[in-house]
């Protein structure tokens, strides 16, 4: 048997068309079944959701979510969001896990299985195995007098609610009403654990939100590749750090290695004259430089320089000299 074919187009649809209508108001109906569906999953949440927290919040290995067909899908991802927000957790399939992959589950794991109907007969064995080494076993189905729900530890009983599909078929509102609820949850255990912006970075070091959570410390300049100078060296001098750091710029220390000012481009074009060579770094620099923390997201560093017209600043910690930072730096990082 050949596999179907699309059908051919006759030329563009118009967006007016009584066809395009329909489809507008299926797919409207089908948002608004699912809208309703998640409203009524929000108002029954009450003791088990609490006693689901404190139990996943209580584990010390692992959750492990599994689940077949549609179910083992949202399981992925209820798994990779747990993951991602310090949640340790994975997926097991429960096919694979009859031929071996149970001895991914151990005693200090926590099994989250998802069921609409809490009959799937391919969880047996791993609700089997749950039960035999007393493994807490947290339960999503929508029906409280189903297998799985009398099997499990805890159970979150989804609503009544229709499928989407016009046959009441389909995995639709039942899959939407579970992927909602691993995001309620993976969102409440990232509170309760105080996960910060910090931690989601170590998570998340890759693409935009890497770049987004990048700090200072991770982008400035520090140890020899700062510039800096004392306040009564020469200019003649001081250009020589300037130009060899590259950076556009020299802070001028103290003896205790204070910063007391930065020169920049703008300090020497405003003392520009036939004497600017035998005038002192202190005589040029502008004091009360702006600085900023080494903990400070760098978007927050770019964000300042472009407040104040400048393209550097000096990282300070309790008046300790840290290092420096350059919008250069921050534009190469793709921070924005």
């Amino acid at each position: 048997m050949s596999p179907p074919t699309a059908p051919k187009r006759s030329g563009r649809r118009s967006a007016y068309s009584p066809e395009a209508e329909t489809g507008l108001e299926s797919a409207k109906r089908v948002l608004n079944t699912e809208a309703e569906a998640l409203l009524a999953l929000s108002a029954g949440l009450g003791e088990a959701l609490i006693s689901t927290l404190d139990m996943l919040a209580d584990v010390s290995g692992r959750v492990v979510v599994t689940g077949m067909g549609k179910s083992g899908h949202v399981g992925r991802k209820i798994a990779a969001t747990l993951a991602s927000t310090g949640t340790p957790a994975l997926f097991v399939h429960p096919g694979e896990a009859s031929h071996g992959d149970l001895g991914m589950i151990t005693t200090d794991d926590a099994v989250f299985a998802l069921s609409n109907s809490g009959e799937t007969t391919e969880l047996a064995d791993i609700v089997a195995y749950a039960k035999r080494f007393e493994i807490p076993l947290i339960s999503v189905t929508s029906s409280a007098n189903s297998a799985l729900a009398d099997a499990a530890s805890v159970s979150l009983v989804l609503p009544d609610a229709p499928e989407a599909c016009p046959m009441g078929l389909a995995p639709t509102t039942s899959t939407t009403l579970l992927l909602a609820l691993g995001d309620a949850i993976a969102v409440a255990l990232l509170e309760r654990k105080g996960f910060s912006p910090a931690d989601f970075r170590v998570l998340h070091p890759g693409g935009k939100l890497g770049r987004r959570l990048l700090k200072v410390a991770d982008l400035m300049h520090s140890g020899d590749e700062l510039p800096l100078v004392s306040g009564d060296m020469k200019m003649d001098q001081t250009l020589l750090v300037m130009t060899a750091k590259r950076l556009g710029c020299v802070g001028v220390v103290d003896g205790d290695g204070r910063l007391e000012g930065v020169i920049t481009d703008g300090d020497l074009r405003r003392h520009m004259s036939s004497k600017l060579l035998e005038l002192s770094a202190s005589d040029v620099m502008t004091g009360g430089a702006k600085t900023i923390g080494s903990d400070t997201l760098a978007s927050e560093a770019l964000g300042l320089m472009n407040t104040a017209a400048i393209t550097n600043l000096f990282v300070v910690e309790n008046t300790k000299l840290l290092g420096v930072i350059h919008i250069h730096d921050c534009l190469r990082a793709g921070v924005a």
